[in-house]
């Protein structure tokens, strides 16, 4: 087969099914949307801690060292074994914190909407740069 005919057939599946060529780009004013449910506790705009620590520069992060904010011992756990924040692991999180992290204080049940996650990703990479 001509190498160029396999070129074509690999940039159409690319083309038409983007998740199979890279990572899912997320929607960051859709985000903002989803992000509402996270408002009550947090904030990502700014560096201010609120009932949970500010999200604001997240990504790269060691979970559980937001300055003055007093996380649970299992949160200041998973810091000290490694946890740092970053897609894969927040989505894993964001999915269900409780199995992420076992004795985290958050209440938040997790969301269940892959699309939701991917967007709201998107959002909070916005307040890392």
């Amino acid at each position: 087969m001509d190498y160029r005919v396999v070129l074509l057939i690999g940039a159409a599946v690319t083309a038409l099914f983007p998740a199979v060529g890279g990572a899912q780009e997320g929607d960051a004013t859709a985000g903002a949307t989803v992000f509402k449910k996270c408002a009550t506790c947090h904030i990502a705009e700014s560096d201010t801690n609120k009932v949970g620590p500010s999200l604001n520069k997240l990504f790269g992060r060691k979970a559980g060292t937001h300055p003055d904010f007093a996380y649970s011992a299992g949160m200041k756990a998973a810091g000290e074994g490694g946890l740092v924040w970053d897609e894969t692991v927040l989505r894993d999180y964001l999915h269900n914190p409780r199995a992420k992290v076992k004795g985290t204080k958050m209440a938040f049940v997790g969301l269940k909407d892959d699309q939701e996650i991917t967007d709201l990703i998107a959002y909070l990479k916005q307040y890392s740069q």
